[in-house]
């Protein structure tokens, strides 16, 4: 009685066993079944990702195949103005971002994509003529050379980043053999995706009304210089080099006085330039920025604080008594420094 009881056990351990292993099985099944499949007509040319260092931008070289005709050309996975971050071993994420590039890419969208960019220039930006000459030269496909393709322009740089800040998705060849040069040049390659990237999630705008009310909450003053300026342009106080996909945040009509004052102040085109620059050194080497040389922080020190992320919301910590972040904070700061100081002497 005894025995059979013990073989009655036995079997129903071992018929639980099968059932729980069975059932894990098919979750795995389940979960590969989910993962995300490339699509056919998508050929990855080279593993390697290519950078653009000082950009600190990424791409994945791709050829794309569709009825009749191809593209063959980088695509962006670290792109911060169109919030695209995807981290190396994201495989999955980076084959379903693929997937929707190549869709969005179809030439059969061409056409209409190419309207709206029309009405954009006409509407949104009637005055950028300079930056839109690029961009007609971008808009006809292929690697351009800055030498020999695109307009002549000596800052033609910045009308590169003019481009990026509009919405455009860009990747950047910095040694590309041009075989009308006959040597290895920059060129440049414009992806025709909708303005502000695949996921709609880019690079902050806002409206020309709430703009002028930036500046005209923060006096026009130009934070840098301390003085008036009739050509100061509202700038994140928290630089863009450091968000992510999630850091993006809505800039309405309806913000308040004080937010804007917490998120933005005022600076002219050059300092913006050189705050950019400054930032995306800190980024690429952990050292932080300073103002006429002086080496002072109200909070933290010269070396970005190893605990403190480098991309994403929680990275703004890092940034916080750095002089270029909150310029009249730092002036502030600074000048209790030094009256604290006299005080002691």
């Amino acid at each position: 009685m005894l025995e059979s009881l013990g073989i009655k056990r036995q079997m129903e351990h071992s018929v639980c066993f099968f059932l729980w292993y069975y059932a894990i099985l098919m979750m795995d099944r389940g979960r590969e079944s989910m993962k995300s499949v490339l699509n056919k007509n998508i050929t990855i040319v080279e593993e390697e990702r290519k950078k653009h260092s000082k950009a600190s931008e990424a791409y994945v070289h791709v050829k794309f195949d569709y009825s009749g005709e191809s593209w063959d050309g980088w695509a962006p996975v670290e792109y911060r103005r169109t919030g695209i971050f995807i981290k190396p071993d994201q495989t999955d994420r980076c084959m379903t971002y693929l997937n929707q590039v190549y869709q969005q890419m179809d030439p059969i969208h061409y056409p209409s994509w190419l309207e709206q960019q029309k009405k954009f220039w006409k509407e949104e930006k009637p005055n950028a003529r300079t930056t839109k000459a690029f961009f007609d030269s971008l808009a006809k496909g292929g690697w351009q050379c800055v030498e020999c393709t695109l307009p002549k322009n000596p800052n033609w740089a910045r009308r590169i980043q003019d481009l990026k800040e509009f919405g455009y998705t860009l990747a950047t060849d910095t040694k590309k053999f041009c075989p009308k040069c006959g040597e290895n040049k920059t060129h440049l390659i414009l992806l025709p995706l909708p303005r502000g990237g695949v996921e709609g999630n880019g690079y902050e705008t806002w409206s020309p009304a709430l703009r002028k009310r930036m500046i005209r909450v923060l006096h026009s003053i130009d934070v840098y210089e301390g003085t008036f300026s009739a050509h100061c342009l509202p700038d994140h106080k928290f630089s863009e080099i450091r968000w992510d996909e999630y850091t993006k945040a809505n800039n309405p009509d309806i913000m308040s006085d004080d937010e804007i004052r917490a998120k933005f102040q005022l600076l002219t085109n050059q300092r913006n330039q050189q705050k950019r620059e400054i930032c995306r050194t800190c980024f690429q080497t952990g050292k932080r920025g300073r103002i006429y040389g002086i080496p002072f922080y109200y909070q933290g020190e010269e070396n970005w604080d190893p605990s403190i992320p480098q991309r994403g919301k929680e990275a703004e910590k890092g940034c916080i008594g750095c002089p270029w972040y909150d310029i009249a904070e730092w002036k502030r700061q600074l000048i209790l420094k030094l009256k604290g100081n006299q005080e002691n002497t």
